[in-house]
């Protein structure tokens, strides 16, 4: 199914139609049984033991189901987020195909959705190497094409219908990244994390981002997304010149939004879980819809499925 799913997602995000996104993940495995997370590779190593493989199915069939009801195209994401090769050969899962299982994982669930699953496009998630919420560890450009092309491939190898280089807080290992990732043929998105100003974390301009990645990267991504900051923050941003330069180049799809308005750096780090009604949420969303044209939306930080399902029938409504 991937080869023709990784050739129908450009012309689904290019139809002007709503694209529904999956919620928090990690969070949710963090309240529910934080015992089960790895320190090194979060939620990625849940596939292998028999509590964490039925509370991730759990979690991706509520999700994949609200698609489903609401007839949306769905994109997924393998929890593979942290599972780069310095942490896999750190970890106690070196000799495991990790990258792999984790997609085989997800593919399992969609085959369960009969003809539906001919909409769920499952992504293979990827992360910068250190902290999101910190640029300075950013790694230079040719070293981060070096490094993500490892893991990028071994995704691909899986079958994954796209990559997605997500919550990307700097330019430089966004190039690298996005090289890396533009090598394996496979389609990708690339996500950063955005301030109110609308600069990436490094100080970046969002359009000056994707201009150039869109201009020094030899297959560029399908789009571009923002991630893990919450609806006002875009708006704040993308009402800017800066994000109005975004938007003039055509190329921003959408958003995975937090529930708690909290800047990065007041979340880094933080025990206290804010959230938002599902309906707040997802009035919020369908309003950047609305004034922006933003066609994939979805859930980051401290979401769920009550927020998806709220999200999925404020899009149905147009």
């Amino acid at each position: 199914m991937s080869v023709n799913l990784r050739q129908n997602l450009g012309r689904v995000l290019s139809d002007g139609g709503p694209l529904l996104m999956e919620g928090g993940v990690v969070e949710r495995v963090r309240r529910g049984a934080p015992n089960l997370l790895d320190p090194l590779l979060m939620n990625a190593p849940l596939v292998y033991s028999e509590a964490g493989r039925a509370l991730l199915r759990q979690i991706f069939m509520e999700y994949m189901d609200i698609g489903r009801l609401h007839d949306l195209p769905f994109l997924s994401l393998a929890p593979t987020w942290r599972s780069n090769s310095d942490r896999l050969a750190a970890s106690a899962f070196a000799e495991r195909d990790l990258n792999g299982d984790a997609v085989r994982f997800l593919q399992a669930i969609r085959d369960e959705f009969g003809e539906y699953g001919s909409k769920i496009y499952i992504g293979g998630l990827m992360g910068c190497r250190g902290d999101a919420y910190k640029p300075q560890e950013a790694l230079s450009r040719e070293a981060a094409r070096a490094f993500h092309v490892i893991q990028a491939r071994a995704l691909v190898e899986a079958g994954v219908d796209y990559l997605m280089a997500s919550t990307m807080p700097e330019i430089h290992e966004a190039l690298g990244m996005a090289e890396a990732l533009a090598s394996t043929g496979c389609p990708y998105l690339v996500s950063f994390i955005v301030r109110p100003s609308g600069c990436l974390l490094d100080g970046t301009p969002l359009d000056e981002a994707m201009l150039r990645v869109d201009d020094e990267v030899s297959s560029r991504p399908l789009g571009y997304l923002v991630n893990c900051i919450h609806s006002s923050a875009l708006d704040a941003a993308l009402g800017t010149p800066l994000g109005q330069r975004a938007l003039a180049a055509g190329r921003l799809l959408g958003l995975q939004a937090n529930t708690s308005p909290k800047s990065p750096e007041e979340l880094d780090g933080s025990d206290v879980l804010e959230g938002e009604a599902p309906e707040v949420f997802a009035a919020n969303l369908c309003a950047l819809r609305n004034q922006f044209g933003l066609r994939v939306l979805g859930g980051c930080c401290g979401t769920d499925a009550s927020h998806i399902a709220a999200l999925a029938k404020g899009l149905i409504r147009e």
